[in-house]
């Protein structure tokens, strides 16, 4: 809860994934995906309620293993390639009423913390604002960007204003969405059905917790990094102090 407002979690995790089969409940530094994104939903000061929606029997297994019920099983109409991560939040708020605020947690964002989803949620009631999603620097800036016009001529998809120093370290921050944590009121979200608008206030995150896994190349990035959290840790415990 944050203030007198309830909030409930959700972790959308069908069985469905093409580009990375199986990849929720893919087993990385002895754990399966999901339950990087279950340990930080637990350890969040405001989260009231923490819930699966999925569609898959074995991801509900595993997440109710780690501690995430799943009140209900995902219609297969929710589970396509075509269906949108909108409905499903939907779908989960109507079947689970009684909450004020709803957080979509996707499991590809591994390296979020609790911290996070908890500067989110102050955030968004501090500001008052419907919304809030999690941001990182923008990896290229809009400034840097172009399009190829018909006769092979490059445009700017960002104009900037006229005397603006096009240095790096004079540019205005530039910020993108990480995936990490979305958060909005229920009644909201249910009216806009969207997390995005020009009243959603942005939650910045580093970009070495911004890890978004969407490829084989992002899986093995994170195999790397989880390899270098346990020696980090590891050395830490056996270092003499």
């Amino acid at each position: 809860m944050i203030g007198t407002e309830r909030v409930l979690a959700l972790i959308p995790a069908r069985g469905g994934s093409k580009g990375v089969p199986g990849k929720n409940i893919l087993t990385i530094g002895g754990r399966p995906l999901i339950a990087w994104t279950i340990d930080a939903a637990r350890g969040s000061r405001h989260i009231d309620r923490l819930i699966l929606s999925s569609d898959d029997p074995r991801i509900i297994a595993a997440a109710a293993h780690l501690g995430c019920e799943a009140p209900f099983v995902r219609d297969a109409t929710l589970a396509s390639d075509t269906a949108s991560a909108i409905d499903v939040v939907a779908d989960a708020v109507q079947r689970v009423p009684g909450y004020d605020i709803v957080v979509l947690l996707q499991p590809t964002s591994p390296l979020r913390t609790a911290i996070d989803i908890d500067n989110a949620l102050q955030r968004m009631v501090t500001m008052d604002a419907p919304a809030c999603v999690t941001v990182r620097p923008a990896e290229v800036h809009p400034y840097w960007t172009f399009r190829i016009g018909g006769t092979g001529r490059l445009a700017r998809f960002v104009d900037p204003s006229e005397h603006t120093s096009l240095r790096r370290q004079d540019l205005p921050d530039a910020w993108s969405l990480n995936g990490a944590v979305y958060a909005a009121r229920v009644s909201w979200f249910l009216r806009e059905r969207t997390f995005l608008s020009p009243q959603t206030v942005g939650q910045p995150m580093p970009a070495d917790r911004s890890l978004d896994i969407d490829t084989r190349e992002d899986v093995e990035r994170f195999r790397v990094i989880v390899r270098h959290m346990r020696s980090d840790f590891n050395e830490s415990i056996s270092t003499p102090r």
